[in-house]
């Protein structure tokens, strides 16, 4: 193969599906999909289903997931008479295609000369999808009904002509119609930029160089991410973590993980993991799948992504545990078990490649919903806060503050938006301090803000992580708890499952107030740099008492004209200091 055509192939391939993701994200109506980039689009083999190119612009969450649904509904398909031009079919069915009710997806053939040569895809997320809570995360939902409509394989267009019936059933059934057949257009017009690239290229390359420069892509791909495997030392690695509740029962989920490396293969067991849960924090295997493959990728950031990458590994996940749930298990909050399956999946690794293993990030992304009625015009409106995070700190250096969830990469819409669409004024957003696990390298500073109501709503949360907090790696120290708190008629309330609520009701001037954690440390805090702990005291992502305690330093600080501190740490005296603490230290192990 000619590695400059190979070269320019692929180039060509990533960019129609980056094309792809910009296209809805500039054409929605929807400021989930157009402010938070809660989309993703891909190419896919149409004969295995395998990824071939996707978006870089949506989330990763959906990085295999697509490949696992597409491949799910070419299965589908094969019983029904097949892929013809012109179709579009539409799926959100989570034990088919993953996440959760909210992602729609979308799938149409490419034709070349008469023959099925791919696959395109779109999944976006609706803001509403006509379940008992505005939004679609239902803290309390038992089952996946209470979430919203589920939408098994159909066509939207059958060789072009659209099924009018079927979008009337949409409508009808959303608190936001407008908004979701604007959306779903804009999904389905995006394969129109997907076929023209794929006919540009095929014009200017030929059908049979394409297919050959793809497989060897695939194949490439595999192959270097196999030689990443076969670096790390074979062996069993296990890791555990909890989720704090499901919102209906208060009691931890496990979720466990058995990873095997031998050569250049690897096995993810998750037997250990427990059953489904009664409230909404399950998964569906393809979702667990993909959140393993996401974890991978920020450690292998250089393999592309195709099929080729997701070969090398193998999975064992028992049908009906937390995750991989079956009906009629509800999957709305899903997003709070990814972040512990990413987890465990650092967890392990770092116990064989801790140099090159980040602490876990923050580990939940919290989500807020806000519904109700415009107070000028009467409409129903939805709001979602996805709140930013600390990442875990590694070897090299600290973890990112207020950075996106890392499994989702949804953003936080900004507030000069938000204010702008909804009855919301937000009175606080901030940088939280000590909010990163402290270490040699300390991990990233959550984020906390406050909005105050201007209208009747009812406002819930879906969040996680109070009860059992990113921890730190090789000797780094635990992030702080995420915090959700009300002011309701002038009282302050903390809802009984901490960070997990459903409609709870609001009037204008009520205020919600959430705060996410750190990212967990990595290393001996009594190893950080002075200048580091000087730099984070004046910075405000830790406070005194964390630096003279756990950082083990003296500090002083001088007041300026301006009446702000200055803090300085005395090098010598923290010297000292840390020995003593060192001797400390050691004379508790000994005794312990």
């Amino acid at each position: 193969m000619d590695p400059i055509t190979l070269a320019v192939v692929r180039g060509a391939l990533e960019q129609i599906a980056d094309e792809m993701d910009l296209h809805l994200i500039r054409a929605a109506i929807s400021p989930i999909i157009s402010e938070t980039n809660d989309c993703a689009h891909g190419i896919y083999r149409a004969d295995t289903g395998e990824t071939i190119a996707q978006g870089r612009f949506g989330l990763p969450v959906f990085l295999a997931n697509m490949q696992f649904t597409v491949q799910n509904l070419i299965e589908h398909v094969r019983g029904s008479g097949g892929f013809r031009p012109g179709d579009v079919w539409i799926l959100n069915d989570p034990y088919l295609s993953g996440t959760h009710l909210q992602d729609v997806v979308l799938v149409a053939p490419h034709f070349v000369d008469g023959e099925l040569f791919a696959l395109l895809a779109s999944t976006g997320h609706w803001m509403d999808i006509g379940g008992a809570v505005p939004g679609g995360w239902a803290p309390s939902a038992q089952e996946i009904h209470t979430e919203g409509i589920i939408i098994p394989p159909v066509k939207l267009y059958d060789e072009g002509k659209l099924n009018t019936g079927l979008v009337s059933m949409f409508t009808r059934n959303v608190r936001l119609p407008t908004q979701i057949e604007g959306d779903l257009f804009a999904m389905a017009n995006v394969f129109s930029v997907g076929r023209r690239g794929l006919d540009s290229l095929i014009a200017r390359h030929g059908r049979d160089t394409l297919s050959a420069c793809i497989s060897e892509m695939i194949e490439r791909s595999e192959k270097q991410m196999r030689s990443y495997i076969a670096e790390i030392p074979d062996g069993v690695y296990h890791c555990e973590d909890f989720l704090d509740n499901d919102g209906i029962d208060d009691k931890p989920i496990r979720i466990a993980l058995s990873l095997t490396v031998e050569g250049s293969s690897m096995h993810f067991d998750f037997s250990g993991s427990d059953p489904a849960a009664c409230g909404p924090v399950n998964l569906a295997r393809t979702t667990t799948q993909s959140t393993c493959f996401i974890a991978l990728k920020h450690i292998f950031a250089d393999v592309p992504v195709n099929g080729g990458a997701f070969r090398p590994t193998q999975f064992t996940i028992p049908e009906g545990c937390v995750v991989s749930a079956a009906y009629p298990s509800p999957v709305s909050g899903y997003l709070e078990p990814i972040g512990r399956v990413f987890d465990v999946v650092f967890g392990a690794l770092a116990q064989a490649i801790p140099q090159r293993t980040p602490a876990p990030a923050f580990g939940t992304v919290g989500v807020v919903t806000v519904g109700g009625r415009q107070p000028d015009t009467g409409s129903y409106f939805v709001a979602v806060f996805p709140y930013p995070g600390g990442y875990g700190a590694h070897a090299r250096g600290d973890g990112l503050v207020n950075g996106t969830p890392p499994v989702s990469m949804a953003n936080f819409m900004s507030i000069e938006m938000s204010e702008h669409r909804y009855p919301l004024q937000f009175v606080e957003y901030a940088l939280r301090e000590d909010s990163g696990g402290a270490g040699r390298y300390r991990g990233g500073c959550g984020t906390q803000y406050r909005f105050m109501t201007r209208s009747e709503c009812v406002v819930s949360a879906l969040g996680d992580r109070v009860d059992h907090v990113p921890f730190g790696i090789a000797g780094g120290k635990e992030a702080a708890p995420s915090v959700v708190q009300f002011g309701i008629g002038g009282r302050e309330m903390t809802p009984p499952m901490r960070s997990k609520v459903e409609k709870q009701r609001m009037h204008a001037g009520d205020w919600l107030a959430a705060a996410s954690p750190g990212g967990g440390g990595f290393g001996d805090p009594l190893e950080r740099d002075l200048e580091g702990v000087e730099r984070d005291l004046n910075l405000g992502y830790i406070s005194r008492r964390t630096a003279e305690e756990v950082y083990g330093v003296v500090v002083s600080e001088q007041r300026r004209k301006s009446g702000a501190l200055r803090y300085s740490v005395d090098s010598g005296a923290s010297a000292r200091k840390r020995a003593r603490m060192r001797g400390d230290q050691g004379k508790t192990a000994a005794t312990g």
